[in-house]
């Protein structure tokens, strides 16, 4: 996957916004003014996505580039390595289960 595509994805998100909050290297996404996911800029291609804490673990466990949210909660984020071993249909799956757990809450 390559930045575009996700970018692409992510903004096309009803209700979504995007920022640089935290600097260049971090693109934000929002909804309804809470962050759904970060992406690194920096370096290796990674995104940041909030998750069920059941589903998190689940994901760690079967997928090597799925680990704890860097710079977050690890029981309610992961960080997604984007090096091509995930699908890019199961990563915008994650978007989607990211985006519904924030765009939910008011």
């Amino acid at each position: 996957m390559d930045i575009e595509s996700l970018r692409d994805y992510c903004i096309s998100k009803k209700g979504s916004s995007e920022s640089f909050p935290f600097g260049e290297e971090t693109l934000v996404f929002k909804v309804n003014g809470k962050i759904f996911a970060l992406v690194n800029l920096d370096g290796d291609l990674s995104i940041n996505l909030k998750c069920d804490p059941t589903l998190a673990i689940d994901l760690r466990e079967r997928h090597a580039a799925v680990t704890p949210g860097y710079h977050m909660n690890k029981k309610h984020w992961n960080t997604v390595l984007l090096d091509g071993s995930v699908p890019d249909k199961e990563v915008f799956s994650w978007i989607d289960h990211s985006f519904n757990l924030i765009a939910g809450k008011r």
